[in-house]
């Protein structure tokens, strides 16, 4: 196999070698992070306005090689298994990843036979990591004596040297590859844009096969609360688990989006390589352009926001999470909205229960089809086995939602609470009706019309109660995370109504909470503030 790059000999060359130059990380009397710095900024830059020289970390990103480097154990091991490093576009991600590739395939963090893997949503985005890290190694000698580098497959083999038979290999989701490997490092590049989370677990299983082994995810934010992303910086920021660290970079959420000085806060490279000028274009095209504004937020700021604006604002809906003490409500007078859905799909039954203040704490149950979570969630792209594990949703036996389930609940709740009427559509309400029947339940079942007549003042209500804070959900992840998918339609008079086909995902969830707050409404018409009806008439 031959070497190419100005560490390869011609057969029957005489050569005169050069002195071996002094590796900066080699000193004995540097610590793991210190090593780890030194290998970095020795690195060439490659392409830009800074090509030709060397690597220049910045603060924050010796900040994170510090936590993630820099706690040991006892034995010297690193406690960090995984790390999550989200920033704004444009900070130099490609460079660092490709550092800290390089350190653990060919560095001071390589061992024997390792195995490095870079992983992103499609073959071209996984290509630009193992392009800059080949760009690297053939202008570093000290690297392309020792490296065998296969463009057309996108891998690199260490023949001599430091991590001697180590390789690193591109991956990407498209390809479902992940099986069988025993990665020492693995790094997932804007996993945002992925549409499932199959290709980094089969990564995060894979580890125990290495004492020290080490993934990193960076990424701008995700659009919203329920991708995996999401998830994972949430439960990382809570510092419950030693093994994972998360260095969140972005814009407080009251923060002004066109003050320069946020700007810069939440971007480290601001006037070191950021394009400034663009930056500042961007800026103001999202002043001009509502619809570019949520990309500028997400790309430039790193704050979770849609790229659309859906019907119900994430923030007033977060506003609105307060808890509900489900204890206290034994007893109350509630509503309920049932949403049957079909036998493969969600179905939700909500009750509202109103208080003395013209407010309402809000109690959903979901079901879903007990078989095939797993496959659903990569469809949905939503944690239904993590949901169903908490309570959160309840599956039913079998490949179909089984009515029988929500018959039993319902019978449960009417003896738990004051229940005053339900509202249904039409959607199999007749072998609902028949079921309760069958068990002896009684209820007052309204049939709750789904056209603009009945359902645009009934979300009028809703809307009124979200902005002025009168509703308390919870946080309930499965009735959240259908609140963000809604979209509306309007008839010629303005009337609006809850749109399925429009609205991202589900919406199943906020169909059952419009239908019990479009009938607790009717009942409790006397009892609620004048200032509340009369916004939502």
């Amino acid at each position: 196999m031959g070497l190419r790059g100005p560490g390869a000999r011609k057969k029957g060359a005489s050569i005169i070698s050069a002195p071996a130059r002094e590796l900066p990380w080699t000193r004995p009397d540097l610590t793991r992070v210190e090593r780890l710095v030194a290998f970095m900024e020795f690195l060439p830059i490659t392409k830009g306005i800074l090509a030709g020289q060397s690597m220049k970390l910045l603060p924050e990103q010796i900040d994170f090689i510090d936590a993630v480097y820099g706690n040991v154990d006892d034995e010297g091991r690193r406690k960090v298994r995984l790390a999550i490093r989200s920033e704004p576009r444009g900070g130099g991600k490609t460079g660092f990843l490709a550092g800290l590739c390089l350190a653990h395939l060919l560095g001071p963090e390589s061992e024997q036979r390792g195995e490095c893997y870079s992983a992103a949503i499609d073959k071209q985005q996984a290509g630009l990591l193992y392009r800059e890290m080949e760009a690297i190694i053939l202008a570093v000698p000290e690297f392309d004596g020792r490296v065998n580098c296969q463009r057309f497959h996108k891998r690199l083999e260490v023949l001599d040297g430091d991590g001697k038979g180590s390789i690193y290999e591109s991956l990407s989701a498209d390809v479902r590859r992940g099986h069988g490997l025993a990665p020492s490092f693995w790094v997932y590049d804007e996993f945002a844009q992925a549409k499932t989370d199959e290709l980094l677990h089969n990564l995060q299983t894979a580890q125990g096969k290495r004492k020290e082994s080490l993934g990193v995810v960076i990424s701008t934010q995700a659009a919203n609360d329920q991708h995996p992303l999401s998830v994972m910086i949430d439960d990382a920021l809570k510092g419950e688990d030693p093994s994972v660290f998360c260095q969140l970079i972005c814009a407080p959420e009251d923060a002004d989006p066109f003050d320069e000085e946020v700007w810069k806060a939440c971007n480290p490279a601001w006037g070191i390589f950021l394009d400034e000028v663009e930056f500042r274009a961007q800026a103001e095209r999202a002043k001009r352009i509502s619809s570019f504004l949520p990309r500028f937020l997400n790309l430039r700021l790193n704050r979770r926001v849609e790229a659309q604006e859906r019907f119900i604002r994430a923030d007033e809906w977060k506003r609105c999470g307060g808890p509900v003490d489900v204890a206290r409500l034994a007893g109350r007078r509630c509503y309920g909205g049932l949403d049957l859905g079909s036998t493969r799909d969600l179905s939700c039954l909500t009750l509202v229960f109103p208080d003395d203040e013209g407010g309402f704490d809000v109690v959903p149950f979901f079901w879903c089809p007990g078989d095939n979570l797993l496959e659903r969630e990569d469809v949905d792209r939503v944690p239904y086995f993590a949901w169903s594990k908490a309570g959160h949703i309840e599956p039913t036996p079998g490949a179909a939602t089984d009515y029988s389930f929500i018959v039993h609940r319902l019978g449960e709740l009417v003896q738990m609470y004051d229940l005053q009427a339900v509202a249904f559509d039409r959607w199999r309400i007749e072998d609902f009706r028949r079921d309760l029947s069958e068990d002896d339940i009684t209820v007052d079942l309204v049939e709750f019309g789904q056209g603009y007549k009945d359902i645009s003042p009934a979300l009028d209500f809703m809307e009124t109660l979200i902005i002025g804070g009168k509703l308390r959900h919870g946080d309930h992840p499965v009735m959240t995370w259908n609140a963000s998918n809604a979209a509306v339609t309007r008839d010629p008079a303005g009337n609006r109504k809850l749109d399925k086909d429009r609205s991202r995902e589900k919406i199943d969830g906020l169909v059952s909470l419009c239908m019990a707050l479009g009938i607790a409404r009717r009942h409790e018409e006397d009892s609620l503030p004048a200032c509340l009806m009369d916004l939502a008439a």
